[in-house]
C-alpha cells in the first residue's frame, strides 16, 4: 500500500527531480526539522497538494464569482487567478514549514540546555570517557531535543561505528540551535586538545545559567509593561468607553447601534485583545516551548 508521499513521489518525482538542485537549502532544511522524508518526496507532496486544491478551488470560486454577477469569462478568470495565488500561498507554507519545526526545536533547546549543562557537567566530574557521558545522558528524557540529540551521538558510535569526534561533528551539523552547536564545537575541540572537559561544562553550565538568569530578569520586566498596557488601553479603556456609550444612548437616542457595539466590545474584542495577549506573554517567556 503506497503512501500519500510515495504516490505524489511516483507521478510526480521525475518531472520535479531535474529542479531539485534549487531546493538546496529546503534539503538541510528537512535534515535539521528532523522529518522522516526526502527533498523529492517532500517536493512531490507539496506539489501534488497544490493541484489537488486548485482543482478543489476552480469550481468553487468560479460559481462564487458568477453568482455575484461578473459574467462567465471573467468569473472564470477570476477563479484561476484566485485559485493559482491560494496555491502559491500553500506552496510557500510548505517550503517554509520545516524552518518552523527548526525554529521550535532550537528554542526547545535552549530553554533546557542550562539545566542539560548542569547533567552534563555532573557526569562529567566523574572522569567517565566521552561516549560514556552521552550514553548516560541519553537515559535523561526530561531534556527534550538535547536527550534525542545525545541518543543519536550514540547511535552513530554503536550502529555506524563511529568515534566521538565523527559522532560530534555530525551533531554539530544537524542540531538547529546556535547554543547546542557551539557547546558541542567547543566540547570536540577540548577533547581533541586533550583539555579538560570536566572543567569546561562546568563554566559553560555557569555561563548557560547566567544567561537563564538575564533572560528572566528581561522577562520580568516585559511582564511589567504588557501588565500596565492591558490594564490601562484594555480594562480602564473598555469601562470608560461602556460608561460613555451607555450616557451617550441616554442621551441621544441612537440605543441599539450602541447595544451592538458594546455585545461586540465585551462579548468579541475583549476576549480576542486578551487571547492575543496571553499568547504573547507565552511566545515570549523563557520557559515557552
Amino acid at each position: 500500500m503506497f503512501s500519500y508521499n510515495k504516490i505524489a513521489m511516483r507521478y510526480l518525482g521525475k518531472y520535479i527531480e531535474p529542479y531539485l538542485g534549487y531546493f538546496s537549502d529546503l534539503k538541510n532544511d528537512l535534515k535539521k526539522s528532523g522529518m522522516k522524508t526526502t527533498l523529492l518526496e517532500y517536493l512531490s507532496s507539496s506539489i501534488l497538494t497544490c493541484i489537488i486544491l486548485f482543482v478543489l478551488e476552480l469550481p468553487l470560486f468560479a460559481f462564487i464569482f458568477s453568482i455575484i454577477g461578473l459574467g462567465a469569462l471573467f468569473s472564470l478568470f477570476m477563479a484561476v487567478v484566485v485559485a493559482i495565488g491560494i496555491c502559491v500561498v500553500f506552496f510557500l507554507a510548505f517550503i517554509n514549514y520545516p524552518k518552523f519545526i527548526i525554529h521550535d526545536k532550537a528554542k526547545s533547546i535552549e530553554n533546557t540546555l542550562p539545566f542539560a549543562g548542569i547533567y552534563l557537567s555532573t557526569i562529567a566530574s566523574s572522569q567517565l570517557p566521552p561516549h560514556k557521558i552521552f550514553e548516560i545522558f541519553s537515559k535523561f528524557k526530561e531534556h527534550g531535543e538535547i536527550s534525542k540529540e545525545a541518543q543519536r551521538i550514540v547511535a552513530d558510535m554503536k550502529a555506524f561505528g563511529l568515534n566521538i569526534y565523527e559522532s560530534l561533528e555530525k551533531a554539530v551539523n544537524r542540531t538547529p540551535s546556535k547554543e547546542l552547536k557551539e557547546l558541542f564545537w567547543s566540547m570536540l575541540s577540548t577533547l581533541k586538545s586533550g583539555g579538560n572537559l570536566d572543567a569546561y561544562l562546568t563554566e559553560k553550565s555557569k555561563t548557560f545559567l547566567d544567561n537563564y538568569r538575564r533572560k528572566l530578569t528581561e522577562f520580568s520586566h516585559s511582564l511589567s509593561i504588557y501588565l500596565e498596557i492591558y490594564l490601562t488601553a484594555l480594562v480602564l479603556g473598555a469601562i470608560f468607553f461602556t460608561i460613555l456609550t451607555s450616557l451617550m444612548s441616554g442621551f441621544g437616542g441612537v440605543g441599539t447601534n450602541i447595544v451592538f457595539v458594546q455585545f461586540f466590545l465585551i462579548f468579541l474584542f475583549i476576549p480576542l485583545i486578551s487571547a492575543a495577549f496571553i499568547i504573547l506573554i507565552k511566545m515570549s517567556s523563557p520557559g515557552a516551548e
